[in-house]
Formats: structure tokens, sequence, C-alpha cells
């Protein structure tokens, strides 16, 4: 059956989503269902199925979602796939307003996690039905016993409630897919309304164009004039269709289906992800769907060829990966040490992670990438209001009257043993403690923390001081007002931009002194002296020296006068004068790591 053909067919339906921490299993699971279910033949499975990126196969991480239609004892089962990142939570919450229903999936090996926390919220609010689900539970350090009272205290269920599975094994996945028909409800809809169809996400294909995924809220998709009411985009579609799990054309889409549009429309940033789609005959009185958003960077680094000749290959391969990630922003940029780059905004670290990884591997691309910085709102002295998303932007402090930063609500699940490291880490990073809740074995804690503190080392040295058993969530919440300053880094007496910092001034003194330190450590030597320096405006805070390479010009020397040595050693130091003069210094991707590794 390749589309329902009756609105009473809807009852046969169930669309679910499975949320999870990262590495707790969800697409091993999601493996199982596909091979349990015949959805996909033994000859052409493999393992991570779902995820296309040889990057999230590789790193184990699910970066794009995808939806699959399966069909099990007379029911089909939309399991629509999220991103496993805090990164990518828009995505997940559009993703969960698609569904009816839920899996909670926890790591019978390591317990309820920050982020299983936050998806469950996130489904709470969305009224969907919820299945605990404890995986993982054939490995012989499971801890089932601990880990459902965990989940029993922190979400309210009854140990009755959770079941058991292995998503390596199979063991138990049958009693969970027929628990998902038992206890999700069928989804529901009028397909004799106006149509309201809900993108969730969408990918870029060649030949037809932005393909958005959908979940159809009322009426019914067919191939005729549609509208996305959100940039009030007009198109025919080329197709529609459902995932079995490749994309297989149908002729409609009824309410409460899950399929694809393949629009045609050749720029992604028309397909916003939470938008609506509707008939075009009826697009005034069509409401737009609850819950839209546009999701705006708030990680931006600069990205820059060590090759000044493979700008227009960068500027190229930037807006390929735009086609199928219409949440990178990019514009041109200049150094005067680095020469053409892009300043590309992401949504986060691990965001930028990613397409830099990209750009190198299917692009070939060489890079220097600047060290991450967050946006702030900076209020001028007549008033005006504008968003410095580069530290080479900051204008003349006496043209400044405030400078606003911005703010998460830092959720951090940990074992009460490591509560005091961390919450020295915490404030040792400008964080204000929230609130702490025991939770079992373990104690969440929630803090008000500055995003710029997050996307340097934070993350790295939380796990170094909890033995990697500390999990991180955040939401950006607002903007708050910050005493900062620009630091800037001059490397043989000229300032690069791109090492530049904004800081809290009380610390300006301390991280020059750092940064510099550590400069000196990574920028090769050369044949003449470098001094590096850190600086405010006018006023240099810390200085540390690169000692020049000594080559020993009379060493061929033997007897004669000592004026003669006097005389070599003189001409030496004439030519170095010169060299440092004109002298460049060649900086490497290290150089930059460094800003990130100050503290």
């Amino acid at each position: 059956m390749s589309s329902s053909s009756g609105q009473s067919e809807l009852s046969q339906f169930r669309n679910f989503s499975i949320i999870a921490h990262i590495d707790h299993g969800k697409t091993t699971l999601t493996d199982r269902f596909l091979r349990r279910t015949h959805a996909v033949t033994d000859f052409q499975f493999r393992e991570r199925f779902m995820d296309s990126n040889p990057i999230e196969q590789e790193r184990g991480i699910t970066i794009k979602l995808a939806p699959v239609r399966m069909e099990y004892n007379g029911y089909f089962l939309n399991l629509i796939d999220t991103p496993g990142h805090v990164d990518f939570g828009y995505e997940v919450s559009r993703s969960l307003a698609a569904c009816e229903g839920a899996l909670l999936l926890v790591d019978a090996t390591q317990g309820v996690q920050a982020q299983t926390l936050s998806n469950f919220e996130k489904a709470k609010a969305l009224n969907l039905k919820i299945i605990p689900v404890l995986n993982k539970i054939d490995l012989p350090n499971a801890e089932m016993e601990q880990v459902s009272l965990e989940m029993m205290e922190a979400f309210g269920f009854n140990e009755s409630d959770i079941m058991l599975v292995s998503g390596k094994t199979g063991l138990g996945v049958d009693e969970l897919l027929d628990k998902i028909i038992s206890t999700i409800p069928a989804p529901v809809g009028d397909a004799s309304l106006p149509l309201q169809a809900l993108v969730f996400t969408s990918h870029y294909d060649e030949h037809k164009g932005v393909v958005a995924y959908v979940r159809v809220v009322q009426g019914t998709l067919r191939r005729q004039d549609l509208i996305l009411l959100a940039t009030q985009t007009l198109f025919t579609p080329a197709e529609i269709g459902i995932f079995q799990p490749h994309e297989t054309p149908v002729e409609v889409l009824k309410a409460g289906e899950v399929g694809y549009i393949a629009t045609g429309l050749k720029d992604a940033s028309l397909i916003k992800v939470g938008d609506t789609v509707a008939e075009y005959a009826h697009r005034s009185k069509t409401a737009q769907l609850p819950g839209y958003t546009v999701p705006s960077p708030m990680v931006y680094m600069e990205l820059f060829p060590i090759d000044g000749q493979d700008f227009n290959a960068l500027k190229d391969a930037m807006g390929k990966l735009h086609l199928h990630d219409s949440s990178l922003v990019y514009a041109s940029t200049h150094s005067k040490a680095l020469g053409n780059g892009l300043r590309v905004g992401f949504l986060g670290r691990l965001h930028a992670d990613i397409v830099k990884e990209r750009l190198d591997r299917e692009f070939g691309l060489d890079l220097i990438a600047t060290a991450p910085s967050v946006p702030y709102k900076i209020l001028t002295n007549q008033g005006e209001w504008f968003t410095l998303t580069t530290p080479g932007q900051m204008p003349d402090l006496s043209f400044v009257k405030e400078i606003h930063e911005p703010m998460t609500e830092s959720s951090l699940f940990l074992p009460k043993k490591y509560l005091g490291a961390i919450m020295q880490l915490c404030q040792d990073h400008r964080g204000v403690l929230d609130s702490i809740q025991d939770i079992g074995t373990r104690v969440k804690v929630t803090y008000r923390l500055p995003l710029a503190e997050l996307i340097t080392a934070f993350h790295d040295q939380m796990q170094s001081v909890s033995s990697g058993f500390a999990s991180l969530e955040y939401k950006v919440t607002d903007f708050a007002l910050i005493d900062a300053v620009k630091l800037s880094v001059l490397v043989n007496k000229e300032e690069i931009e791109a090492l530049s910092v904004i800081v809290v001034r009380d610390e300006a003194e301390e991280v020059g002194k750092q940064l510099v330190k550590k400069l000196k450590e990574v920028i090769p030597r050369q044949l003449f002296e470098i001094p590096i320096q850190a600086a405010i405006g006018g006023t240099v805070v810390a200085r540390e020296t690169i000692k020049a390479y000594r080559k020993d010009v009379t060493a061929k020397l033997y007897g004669g006068d000592v004026t003669r040595r006097q005389k070599l050693l003189k001409k030496q130091a004439k030519g170095k004068k010169k060299m440092k003069q004109i002298g460049k210094v060649e900086l490497n991707q290290e150089a930059f790591l460094a800003v990130l590794e100050r503290n």
C-alpha cells in the first residue's frame, strides 16, 4: 500500500520519534526496526542505515534527521529520526511536532543524561505519548535496576512502563513495536479541510530541487499550486511521496501522514524548518502552524584558504553546502595577514566542526579557521544597536555605550561526587547557580552561563574534572550587559585581527598573558626576533619574544685578529635588523587554536 485510501485508515498509522542523549543507541535501535519490519532487505542493509553522511557514520551521531515508513502487523509506522546534538535542538522540536508519540531511550550503562532531560521536556510540552525504553541491556556492565530508578525519579514513570531492549541483539524489540501500536495514538486530521502541512526538515537534490519533509496536519496534499506561508514562496511540486525508506512517489498524502514534496525550487533558504505548506487557492484562510522561528547563528568563525588562489573554490564549496544546509550564513571578509576569506555563522561548535570537516573531505580545501566567537549586541552613544559577529568589527570603545552578550540556561548532569569540581568550573567561567536537583545517584545542576564561555574549552574541562561522567545541555535565553574590551594581538608589531578576542575587562590582562605565552610556543621561530604583544587600544598589557635562530657566522674563522670576528658579527646584526623590518611571519592553525586553549 503506497498511501492511505480513506480517512478511516488513519487508525492504522503511528507517527513517532526516538529521543535520546548522544551514543545511547538510537541509531542502532532504528537499524533493528528497519530489519525487523523488512523495510530494508539483508542485502540492502548496512549499519547506521539512516545516516547518509560518512561523518555521521564515523562520529556515531545523527546530524541530519531522516524519516522512514515501516509496515508491521498491518500498521504503518512513521519513524521520524532526530538529530542527536544540542546544536540542532530546533530541528528536534519540529520533528517532535510532527509526531504523536516518542520513545525516550536511555543507555543502561550510562543512565539519564542532560540531553535526555531536555528532550523529555520538549516532548512533554507537545503533549506526546512517551514510552520509556532502557537500551543495551545485553551488556555485562548494564545497571538496569539503578537506571530504572533514575528514570522513575526523573520522569515519574512506573517501573511497569519501562521497556527493556537491546538494539544490537534485537532482544525486546518485538514487544516494543507492539507497545508503540497499542500506546501511541493514531494521528488525527480532516482530509476535507484546506491543506496545512508542517515542514520539519529538507534537503537539496540536483534533479528535484529542494525536497521538503512534511507532516500533513489537515487537508490533502496533491500536485497542485502550493505556497509556503512564512516566505510567501509559490511552487508546484514536481513529485510527492513517502519514505520506504527511500523516496517513493505517491499520488496524495492525507491528513496525519508523513512524506516529502519535491518543490523544484533551487534556493534552499526559501524552505524554512517549521514553515507551513498551504494550497495557493486557500492561502488567505489558512493559518500558520505554531512554533515557527528562524534559527539564528550563535557561533561565528572566519575561514581562510592557506593558498589565496583557493578563495573562489571556498566560495563555491560553501555555496554548495548552503544548498543542503540553509542554516549556514556566510559573507566575504579580508585580513591583512591571511588574505581573502569567509565569515561563517553556525548553530554551534559541533555544527562548525562538521562543516569544516566537509570542506576538507568533500572539496579538498586546506583552511585556517579562526577561534569561534559569539554575536554581541552593541549600543552606540547615538542610541543605535548593531550586532557584532567577530572581534574585528568592534568599534573604538569611546563610541560604545553598552555591550550585551548571549546568555544560556545550562543544565549539567553528573554523579554527586563531582559536584564540587563542576561548581568550581562553572564559577570560573562566570556562571551563576540557578538550582540543584538530586536524581538518584546523580545530580542536575542548572547554571546561567555566558555562551562565549561554553564555546571555548569548557566542554573538555568539564569532561576532565568529571572523569567523563558529566553531560551538558544548554539553550540561549537572552542577552546580558557585560563590561568587555577587545584584546588585540600584534605579531612582529603587525596587528592580526583574526587572533583578537573580546574579553571581560577585569580578565583582559591575565588572558593577554596566557595568550601571548601560548602563541610563543606555537609560532615557528625565524631568523629574526619576533615580538608578540597583547594590547587593549594603544596599551600593551602583555608581551613575549620569540628569539631568533642564531647562525654561528664565525665558525669558519681560525686565527687572525679579533676585529675580523667583530666585523662579521656586526654585519650579521645589520642583516637581521633589515630582515626584521621586512620579514613576514607565517602563522599556522596552531596559532589560532591557541586562542581556544588559553584557559
